[in-house]
């Protein structure tokens, strides 16, 4: 029996349940395969009394600290926050936080390895954690925490040193494993572990009724993901401005929100253009069946779910050249790598709404890319490490 303790800050919950859902489908697709048992600690980080209180941080101190989360049993802790650090202390904290806490659930799930799901602060906490109990370490870089948190030098230092001393690290594409390498991680056991996405969820459907379902006539763009200057929302706001006639709905919540409703009522767009908030999974899928085109200006991603759910849905892509974006448009069937720019974006959407690609060809693009799949290699990946910790 492979036991394993996934620490991840990514992680679901009552009030987010799409905050980290690409890390819940992973797990609840090792933890389903034979000879293997899973816990999930899925830390909270919370500022010191009482900004705790303030109604920024008020959901999340409210989640239960232990609950079962679809089939998964869920450790929620708490670790102290403290504003105005920058984050350069959210590893040791988090460290500190769950030491007597690992302590305690060893005597009920002694833990054979710590697979830690993003790169900062969950990996150096979680080599800490590993040399305190004496367990193999994998980090898992998903494409923000080394594309973006390394911009800062005493977050960069901490994340290069995490990487160095886990025993195993692994990446979403191949592109990002290029860069830990570049930072200085050792190739040696750094692999590459693409996403899966749920081929039964996402599937093509009659394009003409799912539209109608939404209320759309007319070509359908869909973009999925968070509303933060990282996705390029006002990129694609723009491109899609300038096509009449076509209507574009985004998926997601966050800061931006505000801002971006502020530029699509500027443009005069407001009838084609709209933000959905966030859905649930189902209605994701609904969407990305009804889009002629799923579009996604990220400035960096490891391999992004949305753009496999979209593929899945028989639905082509139009993506920036950014992580694993060729290992996903091997073909013109898959849709287009365009420049960040609204025009190369317009450009693109407007070539594959000419002459869309058959929707069954699409999906077959998305085949290989199971959560079975994904599963299968991180059960053999992880009992390695295991077995080179014990020397056998």
């Amino acid at each position: 029996m492979l036991r394993v303790l996934v620490l991840s800050t990514l992680f679901p919950d009552a009030t987010r349940p799409n905050f980290g859902i690409f890390v819940e489908r992973q797990t609840r697709a090792l933890a389903a395969r034979d000879g293997v048992a899973v816990e999930v600690v899925a830390p909270r980080g919370l500022p010191p009394f009482p900004l705790d209180r303030h109604p920024r941080y008020a959901a999340l101190a409210s989640q239960p600290a232990h609950e079962d989360w679809h089939g998964l049993p869920v450790h929620r802790p708490r670790f102290l926050n403290l504003p105005g650090t920058g984050g350069r202390l959210h590893a040791a904290m988090l460290a500190r936080a769950l030491r007597p806490m690992l302590a305690e659930l060893r005597r009920s799930f002694p833990f054979d390895v710590i697979s830690a799901e993003f790169f900062f602060p969950d990996g150096p906490a979680a080599i800490a954690l590993g040399r305190t109990f004496g367990v193999p370490v994998s980090i898992k870089a998903r494409g923000s925490d080394i594309h973006q948190w390394t911009r800062r030098p005493a977050i960069a230092r901490q994340i290069v040193a995490a990487g160095c001393a886990a025993d195993g690290r692994l990446a979403v594409s191949l592109a990002l494993r290029d860069d830990m390498i570049a930072l200085g991680m050792p190739a040696e056991r750094t692999e590459c572990i693409v996403t899966g996405v749920d081929l039964a969820r996402f599937a093509p459907r009659d394009r003409a009724e799912a539209k109608a379902s939404l209320g759309i006539e007319g070509p359908l763009v869909a973009s999925i993901g968070a509303l933060i200057p990282l996705k390029g929302h006002d990129l694609l706001i723009d491109a899609v401005a300038s096509m009449p006639g076509v209507h574009l709905r985004i998926a997601g919540q966050g800061p931006e929100a505000d801002r971006l409703a502020a530029r699509i009522e500027a443009l005069g767009c407001s009838d084609r253009i709209r933000l959905c908030g966030p859905l649930a999974p189902e209605r994701v899928a609904a969407l990305l069946a009804a889009a002629d085109v799923m579009a996604l200006a990220s400035a960096s991603e490891g391999l992004a779910n949305a753009w496999l759910e979209a593929l899945a849905s028989g639905t082509p892509i139009v993506i920036p050249d950014v992580g694993g974006a060729r290992q996903v448009v091997t073909s013109a069937t898959a849709g287009r790598i365009a420049a960040r720019t609204p025009a190369a974006f317009a450009a693109s959407i407007a070539e594959l709404l000419a002459n869309p690609p058959p929707a069954a060809t699409v999906r077959r693009i998305a085949a290989p890319f199971t959560w079975e799949a994904n599963s299968e290699r991180l059960h053999r990946f992880l009992a390695a490490l295991v077995a080179a910790h014990r020397g056998t």
